[in-house]
């Protein structure tokens, strides 16, 4: 700051209170992203979601214990990682286990990252950014599930 004649401690509070304000205005869509996990979880739709994909999600390597965590990873991290931690408690030497250890690092929570980037600047149609961001949790999920078969010993 000094070789430019920047006021160091005014750029920085300027920055924090322009981080404050932004902070503040994507909290609708955190609450909305929140309601939405609920209501998912509640309602009953991620059984019925495996037990319906559960056959067709085994010939690519994805086990049925896995399922709900691949689904739910791009809604929620935290509920994601909670899913992972109990196929590791289960049995930490799982094909499951490894899996999901592979996905979650592959993966990213695609509605909470749109709506905290999106929502931060304004912009309402996320249409291409979500479709291109989905394509990419569909093909961490599917290289995570290469990946397993490729490394596991098993």
């Amino acid at each position: 700051g000094l070789g430019r004649g920047v006021k160091v401690y005014e750029a920085v509070t300027e920055g924090a209170k322009q981080g404050f304000d932004i902070a503040i205005s994507i909290i609708p869509f955190l609450v909305a992203i929140l309601v939405a996990i609920g209501m998912f979880r509640a309602s009953g739709a991620m059984e019925g979601i495996t037990v319906f994909l559960g056959p067709y999600t085994e010939w690519i390597g994805l086990p049925v214990d896995v399922l709900p965590m691949a689904l739910l990873r791009p809604l929620s991290g935290g509920g994601a990682f909670g899913l992972m931690s109990e196929a590791i408690e289960r049995d930490p030497n799982s094909y499951s286990a490894f899996v999901s250890s592979i996905m979650m690092g592959s993966t990213e929570t695609t509605f909470y990252v749109l709506a905290v980037y999106f929502g931060s600047i304004g912009i309402m149609n996320i249409r291409h950014g979500l479709i291109a961001a989905l394509l990419a949790d569909f093909s961490g999920i599917l290289s995570a599930c290469l990946l397993a078969q490729i490394f596991w010993v098993g």
